[in-house]
Parts: C-alpha cells; structure tokens; sequence
C-alpha cells in the first residue's frame, strides 16, 4: 500500500511550446526508433537528435514547416537542411479539435528497404504492412 503524498507527472504542449517541453516526447519517439528525430512546435523551434543525443536545441528544418502549414503527414527528400538528400517523414500533432500544434519527424530509413526481403519468414507481418500501405493512399 502507498502512503503519502502522490505526485502525477504530465506534459502540457501547446503551440508555444519549447524544446524543453518536446523534449520527453523526442526521446521516447527517439528511443523507439533509434533514427534521427525532429520536433517542433507552431511558435517556437525545437529539437534534433541522433545517436541518443540532442545534437540542436532551436532546431527547425523545411518538412517541419511544410507538415506545420498543411496539417498532413509529409514524406520527402528535402532539397536542403541537415537531412538534405535523406528521406524524412513528418507527422502533425494536433489539438483534440484537429488543428495542428507541432510537427515530429524522423528520417525515412523503412523507403530504403525491400520490407518483403525482411520479413519473409514472417507472411503475416507481409500481409499486415501490404494492407496498411493500400489505407495510406
């Protein structure tokens, strides 16, 4: 049994959110993947990592803003930036209400591989990305 005062942690974002308050949702995102990840919020710049590490606090890139302004999910080749001539996907994160309020990315490695290569001993997982893929368009 629990004695004591409890404490719930939580994280607020906003569209004025900072690197600071991205920063958690970065690294899990980052820790899952293991690819290089970029946040940001509408109003203020935000983080990039790679390696385990923030390489850039302040950090903002064009598939970002593109995923900012037109509240989709993004993939591109970006013509400049630090991932330049890297596949990237960004995804907006919105509000209860649809509207977005930040952009997460990470660059694209999955564009890259014969998935039907990797997981061939496993047919089921083949089926499952082949229907994902067929919703996506």
């Amino acid at each position: 049994m629990y004695y004591g005062v409890r404490t719930i942690s939580s994280i607020i974002l906003s569209e004025a959110s900072g690197p600071e308050d991205l920063e958690p949702i970065a690294l899990a995102v980052h820790a899952l993947t293991s690819l290089p990840t970029t946040i940001r919020s509408l109003k203020q710049k935000g983080l990039r990592l790679e390696n385990g590490v923030i390489l850039e606090r302040g950090y903002t890139g064009p598939i970002l803003e593109e995923a900012l302004k037109t509240n989709r999910i993004v993939r591109k080749v970006p013509q400049e930036g630090v991932y330049k001539g890297k596949p990237v996907v960004v995804a907006p994160i919105r509000s209860k209400d649809g509207k977005v309020f930040a952009a997460i990315g990470i660059v694209d490695l999955v564009t890259s591989l014969d998935l039907s290569d990797v997981f061939r001993g496993y047919p089921d997982v083949i089926e499952e990305v082949e229907e994902a893929k067929k919703r996506m368009k």
